[in-house]
């Protein structure tokens, strides 16, 4: 089992899954990344996942907003009010500039709303930020609410 905790990446777009992957390689982000494809992927892993019930939780979950299935404003609903999991990181990654779907993201509790770039290279660029922030930078809270379960140690190689 890795001793980095992993990164919950909840997109529906190949391409994304791709660029996000390949920006997270080139910023030397170590920690392994989980790949969903639907909000209803993500809940089943979240209230599930053998990882999840020995504590080692995601050091951030990045989530799409139009998926199919369970959108990721319901996914984040479901996160927030969830005791075990309401302190986990959620960062939505949207091409989505609507004014109603920011304010409900960050009204959930999201901690970040982050509008994906139409251009190739701005797009790139932005998930690397976004990557070594939430991987490298942040400090995490050291208990979830359910007993003090640690997130453990979060690091990632540095450039």
């Amino acid at each position: 089992m890795d001793s980095l905790n992993p990164i919950l990446l909840v997109e529906d777009s190949a391409k994304d899954i791709e660029l996000t992957l390949a920006a997270f390689e080139e910023s030397h982000i170590a920690n392994r990344v989980i790949v969903l494809r639907d909000g209803n992927e993500a809940l089943k892993y979240l209230r599930g996942n053998a990882e999840i019930a020995l504590g080692i939780f995601p050091v951030v979950v990045l989530l799409d907003i139009k998926m199919p299935k369970v959108s990721g404003i319901d996914v984040l609903r479901v996160l927030k009010a969830d005791p075990r999991l309401k302190q986990l990181p959620v960062v939505m990654l949207t091409s989505s500039k609507e004014g109603p779907d920011l304010a409900e993201c960050y009204e959930l509790g999201a901690n970040g709303y982050v509008v994906k770039p139409v251009d190739f290279s701005e797009l790139f660029e932005a998930l690397k930020v976004v990557g070594k922030f939430w991987a490298v930078v942040n400090e995490p809270p050291q208990s979830i609410a359910d007993g003090g379960k640690t997130l453990g140690t979060i690091t990632a190689r540095r450039t």
